[in-house]
């Protein structure tokens, strides 16, 4: 599956499995709990949770948690990540979130939800024109 298309049956399947990781968010001090969960080329599904701590810098996102359990189950090849959480518009992942996701899927569709059910879906190049590259690209161009 590529990264140009998602169709209506994957949403669904991402947007579930996105609202269950929700559920399990520990987000004591904001009580803003977020769920999220990432598509691979193979087709598997895995997904995270925001996880807060006392020490605020410790905190974790939940697109970010998502991301490295694909990775550390060795399923860095991304194609879609969707992310949830309790919102009056569809939430986008922060900007540390998406540099992350650019890392592993510069073409990746994100697929933002409200528990609502309203739905934005983007292409990370929308959401990060210009993510960062190590080595810079020879043209000096980000991205």
């Amino acid at each position: 599956m590529g990264c140009s298309r998602l169709d209506e049956t994957v949403q669904h399947q991402l947007l579930d499995q996105a609202r269950r990781a929700r559920e399990a968010a520990y987000a004591p001090y904001s009580s803003f709990k977020v769920g999220a969960a990432v598509l691979t080329a193979a087709g598997e599904i895995f997904s995270g949770c925001n996880i807060e701590n006392a020490s605020l810098g410790a905190t974790i996102c939940a697109e970010r948690v998502a991301i490295f359990t694909a990775v550390a189950a060795g399923c860095p090849d991304l194609t879609a990540l969707a992310v949830i959480a309790d919102t009056p518009d569809p939430i986008a992942p922060c900007g540390l979130c998406r540099q992350v996701l650019a890392e592993f899927s510069p073409n990746c569709r994100v697929l933002m939800a409200t528990t609502a059910g309203r739905i934005r879906l983007a292409n990370l190049k929308e959401l990060l024109p210009l993510a960062f590259r190590f080595p810079p690209a020879e043209s000096g161009e980000a991205g």
